[in-house]
């Protein structure tokens, strides 16, 4: 797998394919904005001008995109995937999208021959720069083997989860855990503070509790200052959300808690907080409670 193409440069597959360049992969890269790429070109990397373009290239590809209807433009409009997938090339796909799209997406590849792997990863920004993603693979086994000297690279563990739409399913239900967590932690940073409490007392307190986990360290201090520098996009989690409602509605799982937190992401899109990270929930508790 010394040759490797990348699809989509955002906060994710920016920091993801800087990571093989540094670790001596050869990378030919490509995203809907073309500047996007020019970073990478500093560091090594190569430009394909379409996702076509890029698979003709390459032996493997890899894409990173926004959400379900990114990952199947690039397969399957103009000048996509699709155009030049074939026998013995492989197609990993470690966007998070529901495992329909996932499943829609395999069928297409391996009807042309192609093989297909999902590999949608939990971590955000910090663990994509630093290599320390948790990939949740599923699908083609020959290709995982293949994926894995990339996959060491990307992350600190990858799981094999078996059939297509695993990989998602599995991603999904991460973070909807996650986005209810953040939700419950952001009443509770503004209970803390309109009660009078200080609120880094809180997050001490929580440390070294049975409920300390990364997250609230991370970003409880931020969240304090009323920061939220996109690791994780908002929209992107709300997107996850809904995602993750929809598979509880196909299983017949009720989901009070992770409903009442998708209204509370609906809300911060409505107040033009999608671009921010998922932490800016907060702002929705904060508002409501009126400022002290």
């Amino acid at each position: 797998m010394e040759e490797i193409g990348f699809l989509g440069l955002g906060i994710m597959g920016k920091a993801m394919s800087m990571n093989l360049l540094r670790h001596g992969f050869k990378v030919t890269v490509w995203n809907r904005t073309l500047s996007r790429c020019d970073e990478l070109v500093k560091h090594g990397a190569t430009i394909g001008e379409t996702p076509a373009a890029v698979i003709k290239k390459c032996k493997y590809t890899i894409a990173m995109l926004s959400d379900p209807a990114a990952a199947l433009s690039v397969v399957f409009d103009q000048h996509g995937v699709l155009e030049q997938i074939c026998s013995g090339k492989g197609y990993i796909d470690m966007s998070t999208v529901d495992a329909e799209t996932s499943s829609k997406i395999s069928e297409a590849i391996t009807a042309k021959g192609g093989h297909f792997l999902e590999a949608p990863v939990s971590g955000s920004k910090k663990p994509a720069e630093d290599g320390q993603l948790v990939i949740l693979a599923a699908g083609d086994k020959a290709l995982y083997e293949a994926a894995v000297p990339a996959f060491d690279v990307l992350g600190k563990k990858s799981f094999f989860l078996g059939q297509v739409g695993n990989g998602a399913k599995m991603k999904l239900v991460v973070n909807m855990i996650m986005g209810s967590m953040m939700n419950a932690f952001s009443e509770g940073l503004v209970l803390a503070d309109k009660s009078g409490l200080n609120p880094q007392t809180l997050l001490d307190v929580l440390d070294l509790g049975a409920i300390a986990n990364p997250m609230f360290k991370m970003k409880g201090p931020s969240m304090i200052q009323s920061s939220y520098p996109p690791a994780f996009p908002l929209k992107h989690q709300q997107k996850d959300m809904r995602l993750a409602l929809a598979l509880g509605d196909e299983s017949s799982v009720p989901m009070p808690v992770a409903a009442a937190a998708n209204e509370a992401f609906k809300k911060a899109r409505s107040m033009g907080l999608g671009d921010l990270d998922f932490s800016a929930v907060h702002e929705t508790v904060q508002s409501s409670k009126g400022s002290s």
